[in-house]
């Protein structure tokens, strides 16, 4: 069984739509796909029909942005939960918010510099979609500035750029808490992709794991072979769920569909530890 528990659509920073994203999916040969969008579960509806007339699970999921006291950015996966939970509701929808906010402040500077304004942006938004960098990366590209994501990502809107704004994001500690209490199910996605930026210290781990935390994705390409090492000894010690994903954005990030995979036994525990909702089959 072919199962990939990380993909995105249009709904946040994918370049297809759900029904599209799992279109995708039955075509790179997977018996099971996730849709995890940052910080919305907009796309579940669409990607639920189409997987269901095409006859491959979805299991509904999300991506959260979460952000330590100490700065560093942690993206945390929930699988399975209450997408009407109030709690979580409330904080997903307090980083849309500033993800939006971030984004039109981002490119006010950025218009002092490029030829690029928000209706620029907007045309590659999505309606009801999480507003993100990428976006502002898919104008940059259409007005000649770059050439792709990739190349907005490592020069422009780098963390480290003078176009750079910061916006809130909840504590990863919160957001597994929350997730437990919405029914979901917390996996750590790509722990220790370095290449990303700092990533946190075992202190952290020991925090979100004490909160709930049921997982980490280990098989993931920005996860270097000695974090692998150091995830596969920290979900053995404490019991971690261990996955592999794709971290799928159709052509917007040279990641491909299934690259990377989650075992059936996983798959079975992620089911078994929640209550939010179900893998649709």
């Amino acid at each position: 069984m072919r199962i990939d528990l990380h993909a995105h659509s249009n709904v946040s920073d994918g370049t297809e739509p759900p029904a599209q994203l799992i279109d995708a999916a039955k075509l790179a040969g997977l018996d099971v796909v996730a849709i995890t969008d940052h910080d919305s579960t907009g796309g579940w509806l669409e990607a639920s029909e189409r997987a269901r007339l095409l006859g491959i699970a979805l299991v509904p999921g999300m991506e959260i942005s979460c952000r330590t006291a100490a700065g560093v950015t942690v993206h945390l996966l929930s699988y399975l939960h209450d997408p009407e939970h109030p709690g979580l509701l409330e904080e997903i929808s307090k980083s849309r918010d500033a993800r939006l906010s971030r984004a039109e402040r981002m490119v006010d500077r950025l218009s002092e510099d490029y030829p690029l304004n928000w209706d620029d942006v907007s045309q590659h938004v999505a309606p009801g979609a999480t507003v993100g960098r990428p976006h502002i990366a898919d104008a940059l590209v259409a007005a000649g500035v770059v050439a792709d994501r990739s190349e907005a990502f490592t020069s422009i809107l780098t963390t480290r750029s003078k176009y750079w704004v910061s916006h809130y994001a909840p504590d990863p500690v919160l957001a597994v808490s929350l997730v437990r209490a919405a029914g979901g199910v917390p996996v750590f996605a790509h722990p220790v992709a370095s290449s990303r930026g700092r990533i946190v210290g075992e202190q952290t781990f020991e925090e979100m794991i004490e909160a709930g935390l049921a997982g980490v994705e280990i098989e993931h390409r920005d996860n270097p072979e000695e974090g692998k090492l150091f995830l596969r000894e920290l979900a053995r010690r404490n019991g971690l769920i261990v996955t592999g994903s794709s971290d799928y954005h159709g052509t917007g990030k040279p990641n491909r569909l299934g690259e990377n995979l989650t075992s059936p036994e996983a798959l079975l525990e992620i089911e078994a530890q929640a209550s939010g909702t179900a893998v649709v089959r």
